[in-house]
This record gives C-alpha cells, sequence and structure tokens, in this order.
C-alpha cells in the first residue's frame, strides 16, 4: 500500500487541534505544550501515517510533546526540549532504530516513575486502548482508554489518585529537577511490599534503562 504524504495527512479543515486545545484548557489539570520544529513534525506524521484529524495525529504535529502534572507525566509528540524523545524515536520509526522498540504497542507517553502508556496495536489483542506498565506490578495493564480518552484523562482526570502510592511530600520540586531523559529508580521497588512513594529512596535513572523492564514484559 501506498504510503500518505504529509499533504494528505495534514487535514486543515477538520484538524483535532482546536478540539484538543479546549480540553488542556478546560481540563484542570497543569500541562505544558512542547514547541517543536515544522519539519520534525511534519516527518513524525509520516512516518506514523495518521491525519491531523485525529488526536494522535495532531499532537505529533504540532508539538513537541506535552507535559503533565508539573512534567510527572511526558506525553510524546514530535520530540523538543524539556522531553527526551518522540514518537518516531521510540517506535523504531525512524531510519536508524536508537532505541529498542516493542512490537505490537505504539509508545505514546512515559512518567517519572518508570512507567509507560503504549497503544495496543496487536500485542495485547488489538483493542486500539492504551496500556500501561505500572512499575508497581512489572506488568502491563489496560486503561480501557482510547487515544482520546487517554488524552482527556491527563488532562482533566484524578492524577493524584492515579499516582497515590507513587508519589511522596515534596515530588513537584524533584520532578522539576530530574531531567528529561531520566526517571526515578525507587529503592526499595515499587513492587516490593516495602517500597512505596514515601518510604522508598528514589535515584535518577536513564529513561531506557527503565523502558528494558517494560519491554521485557508481555
Amino acid at each position: 500500500m501506498r504510503a500518505l504524504s504529509v499533504k494528505d495527512l495534514i487535514d486543515d479543515e477538520n484538524d483535532a487541534w482546536a478540539e484538543v486545545s479546549r480540553m488542556l484548557e478546560k481540563g484542570g489539570n497543569p500541562y505544558a505544550i512542547v514547541p517543536n520544529e515544522t519539519a520534525a513534525g511534519e516527518e513524525a506524521l509520516y512516518r506514523l501515517q495518521v491525519s491531523t484529524r485525529s488526536y494522535l495525529g495532531t499532537v505529533a504535529y504540532r508539538t513537541g510533546g506535552i507535559l503533565f502534572d508539573h512534567g510527572w507525566i511526558k506525553l510524546l509528540g514530535a520530540g523538543g526540549a524539556g522531553i527526551h524523545g518522540s514518537l518516531t524515536f521510540w517506535n523504531g520509526l525512524q531510519e536508524e532504530a536508537v532505541t529498542e522498540s516493542l512490537e505490537g504497542v505504539l509508545l505514546v507517553a512515559y512518567d517519572a516513575a518508570g512507567g509507560f502508556f503504549a497503544l495496543d496495536a496487536g500485542r495485547f489483542g488489538r483493542t486500539g486502548h492504551v496500556c500501561y506498565f505500572a512499575p508497581d506490578t512489572l506488568e502491563w495493564e489496560s486503561t480501557e482508554l482510547a487515544y482520546s480518552g487517554f488524552l482527556s484523562w491527563l488532562a482533566e482526570g484524578d492524577l493524584g489518585l492515579f499516582y497515590e502510592t507513587f508519589r511522596w511530600e515534596g515530588w513537584q520540586e524533584a520532578v522539576r529537577q530530574l531531567g528529561a531523559g531520566r526517571v526515578f529508580a525507587y529503592y526499595p521497588p515499587l513492587w516490593s511490599r516495602e517500597g512505596s512513594g514515601e518510604t522508598s529512596s528514589k535515584t535518577p535513572i536513564p529513561v531506557e534503562e527503565a523502558w528494558q523492564a517494560a519491554a521485557g514484559r508481555k
């Protein structure tokens, strides 16, 4: 099948960005849009072969990514300052693979605790739902949300409740100092009986190191 051109994939009349922007503004959760270069957005759109009519396509084309909740969650876009990698970088869609991709999923976000969010494209039954690699269970778990629902949850969902056992007093400042390409390694780990956000020590590690644990799990 012939790949669609960037011109085919950019739909100015039906671009979803206005809808995404309203969602972000009304959602209530803190966010920051990472700017990107136009060429990078076009490249991401072409490699993904998705239209800007979709939430995924418009985020890929118009942003370097979006940082949610003081940067705790990093939603991937075309890449830019403040976020490590891009949708093409993490999913083996660049000319030269620079990180291990996971067959049957499309990685779309990662968090400061070493958790990863990925669209199921066949690995878990081709549900089209976003799955979460949970560092407290070391398992991939379905959120039962499509990408649009996932983005809505990031904008207005109760992120504090979701990460209640992962966080600690003063986590916001710790995340600000963490750096784009690093996440926290907990000791004792979150999956252990002794591990928790409040009691475990936290050490910054490269996000790729945390990804190895997720990529090795079915």
